[in-house]
């Protein structure tokens, strides 16, 4: 899977760090930084809990083709 964030979206709740802190984090200004763009299986239902909980909806998820 590969991720994108928005960073022009993003209000800074921080809920994607609590749900997925190995690919997401904030800058100091409490926006998204995506630490890890191609996340693995493993790491799949952490990132959409991510994607869901954001109230920006600024977290996508694609599948690789």
């Amino acid at each position: 899977m590969n991720m994108a964030v928005d960073q022009e979206r993003c209000v800074g709740a921080g809920q994607c760090v609590i749900a997925a802190p190995e690919v997401f984090d904030q800058r100091e200004d409490g926006i998204v930084l995506l630490l890890e763009p191609s996340p693995g299986p493993d790491l799949r239902e952490a990132v959409g809990e991510a994607a869901l909980l954001c109230p920006a909806a600024a977290i996508h998820m694609t599948e690789q083709a």
